[in-house]
């Protein structure tokens, strides 16, 4: 829902796509009727519904009786526009809210059968995507599907479901508000961002979150909710030939959009010069800031920038941790490169240890950034680094469910193939890469640095 900064080793697994799941023989891509077979890579086959343009993922194991069943639309908060930001996070609330087909009255909405029969079940919004998924008993799957489909185009969208979903919306937003990097970050990316629509953060503005008119909340809906604007992935134990038949049977039955999905076409101006925001409020943490400009999670840089913000913040061999909290500067420094569809940001985030004040923190920060752009790194530490990051990958691939919400931002970054070819591609980053990367983006005139100063009591108004 709302851009999280820690834990940022949720981040990197997440972007650090998880290879194909152990099943036995490859099988050999099906044909269904009604379906055009795309591609395949490592365990994954693609196929493109004709009549509407649905993009489906196929990805079987039959390690365990389960199987995991997740649309992603191509619509995040890049899509929203002022007056309307948090609609994207807003309508996924909603989407709970049942139809005609489908609703608590009938006692079959998505959460009564999901509860029911024990499924695991999420939908998530972020910058490039919403997504709704669960994991079910193999015997399950037409149920869910069914009820899944349903509401891609069957959704009652109610003024009364929007007062009391806004509520809920609205304390998201302010338990972000009271989190000192949470509200750094919005702050940092509304300065680093001034055209492109990153620079809100996905919950929206306070005031959008509570009068967006509901009319504007059915148009994003119609707008954008439709299969031609999305993908659906299976995975896990399922026969592909029937599930294909499935989706054909619920989703079969809508057409594509009748107007062309809007594309996100903004982009960032080039950034001159550093800029600089603080933060006052009531805390105990004071945090430091410093994000650079980066490029999208589907550029060839990402991966060497990712093992550099291993190299920079993960574990006590890490640079940031020998030269500022084992010094009792910090408390805890993350770094990460963020994987998104457009170029967005390089971040590192440091904690403030008690007594010490912002800036001797940024200059140690500033020092180790030198360091890194100036001497470079060793191979040691990048053998180090690339093998935390594989560690993550076994860590993010544990069963179905899990794998569904790393192929997903994948999804999300373009390119469902990054969930093969980024780890291949981190595998072979040397440390004259990582040198590179930090000369190249770590730019002192492409860098937004933030302060969050806690006070006793809030500034008077």
């Amino acid at each position: 829902m709302k851009r999280i900064l820690a834990p940022f080793a949720l981040l990197v697994s997440a972007a650090l796509p998880a290879l194909s799941p152990s099943s036995g023989l490859r099988a050999a891509p099906v044909t269904v009727d009604g379906f055009t077979y795309v591609k395949s890579l490592g365990g994954i086959d693609e196929y493109k519904l004709e009549a509407n343009g649905l993009s489906v993922l196929l990805m079987p194991d039959r390690t365990a009786p389960v199987v995991t069943f997740m649309v992603t639309y191509h619509v995040g908060s890049r899509n929203e526009v002022t007056g309307s930001t948090g609609s994207t996070h807003l309508l996924e609330h909603l989407m709970f809210k049942g139809g005609p087909n489908y609703n608590d009255a009938k006692g079959n909405s998505v959460k009564q059968f999901l509860e029911r029969i024990g499924g695991n079940y999420n939908a998530t919004t972020w910058l490039d995507r919403t997504n709704y998924y669960a994991e079910v008993g193999n015997d399950q799957l037409e149920g869910y599907l069914a009820i899944e489909a349903d509401r891609m185009r069957n959704l009652w969208i109610r003024e009364s479901d929007r007062q009391t979903e806004m509520t809920v919306v609205r304390n998201e937003f302010e338990q972000g508000e009271n989190d000192p990097q949470q509200a750094l970050d919005k702050e940092i990316f509304a300065a680093a961002f001034q055209a492109h629509p990153y620079h809100h953060s996905t919950i929206g503005w306070r005031s959008d979150i509570e009068k967006v008119p509901i009319e504007k909340l059915r148009a994003f809906y119609d707008t954008y909710y439709w299969p031609n604007n999305a993908t659906a992935t299976i995975i896990g134990d399922f026969d592909p030939a029937a599930a294909l038949g499935l989706v054909k049977k619920y989703y079969g039955a809508y057409s594509k959009a009748p107007h062309p999905i809007p594309p996100m076409y903004t982009e960032e101006p080039e950034q001159t010069g550093p800029r600089r925001v603080m933060v006052q409020r009531s805390g105990e943490v004071g945090v430091v800031g410093i994000s650079y400009k980066s490029p999208a999670g589907s550029d060839p840089d990402w991966p060497a920038l990712n093992v550099l913000a291993t190299v920079l913040a993960s574990g006590k061999t890490s640079r940031f941790y020998r030269g500022l909290t084992d010094r009792n500067l910090t408390t805890t420094v993350s770094a990460s490169a963020d994987f998104y569809h457009d170029p967005s940001l390089f971040q590192v985030y440091a904690e403030i240890a008690p007594g010490v004040a912002h800036e001797p923190v940024e200059q140690a920060l500033l020092a180790e950034i030198a360091r890194v752009r100036t001497e470079g790194v060793t191979d040691a530490e990048v053998a180090t680094a690339i093998g935390q990051l594989d560690a993550s990958v076994a860590y993010a691939r544990d069963g179905s469910f899990a794998i569904a919400s790393v192929i997903n931002e994948d999804i999300a970054a373009g390119d469902w193939t990054l969930y093969i070819t980024v780890p291949e591609a981190i595998r072979k980053v040397t440390a004259a890469d990582v040198k590179r990367v930090a000369g190249l983006y770590l730019d002192e005139n492409k860098s937004t640095t933030g302060w969050f100063v806690p006070v006793k009591a809030a500034p008077a108004k």
